[in-house]
């Protein structure tokens, strides 16, 4: 299965075209979080991205809600909004789980604290493909300076679940990062679009 995979488009609309011819490239499209910008420009950016065909799953990043992100698809038929929910295409499980996480210092930010992100992550089946918006603790989290601001509960997630790829975004300093956790690649996408194999 080739994938498609982004995160942090950020009202990109330029970018969001490039990303719909992209997709005809690919047998799922990946779009994990920040569509918009403080809560502003999500129906626009989804608009821009509805021309996707491709069976596509999103979750929400912190800059839009879940309810905002599944109100603004609605009509686009390939797109299946995941937070705290799975779903499968072409016989592959995918489960996603989107917000800040652990809870960011912005009083604007949608975001859960670890304890919430476990509790929505108990149901994800092992060897899933997991899509988050949040990096897992001491993977592809840091933001330049020192410092890892990733998640203690999505690391235990991966740790337990050890689902067959893991893919985030949110730390825009460690767009295009690696790691792995056991045998969990684990990638950090940013917004100009990235290719996966499963």
């Amino acid at each position: 299965m080739k994938i498609l995979a982004f995160s942090d488009l950020h009202r990109d609309l330029e970018q969001g075209a490039r990303l719909v011819e992209m997709s005809a490239e690919a047998d799922v499209v990946i779009g994990a979080g920040d569509f918009a910008s403080v809560h502003e420009g999500l129906p626009e950016t989804i608009c821009a991205l509805a021309a996707i065909e491709t069976p596509t799953v999103l979750v929400p990043g912190n800059n839009e809600t879940a309810d905002a992100l599944r109100e603004a698809v609605d009509g686009w038929d390939a797109a299946t909004v995941l937070h705290g929910e799975g779903t499968t295409i072409e016989g592959t499980e995918f489960y996603g789980l989107g917000a800040g996480i652990p809870v960011t210092p912005w009083d604007w930010s949608f975001d859960l604290d670890d304890e919430a992100a476990t509790a929505m992550l108990a149901a994800c089946p092992e060897g899933a493909v997991l899509v988050l918006h949040s990096p897992p603790k001491d993977h592809c989290d840091s933001a330049g300076g020192g410092g890892s601001f990733g998640s203690p509960a999505l690391l235990r997630a991966i740790e337990e679940k050890r689902p067959r790829l893991a893919v985030c975004g949110h730390i825009h300093e460690s767009w295009g990062c690696e790691s792995t956790i056991g045998e969990t690649p684990v990638r950090n996408l940013g917004p100009k679009g990235t290719w996966l194999e499963v």
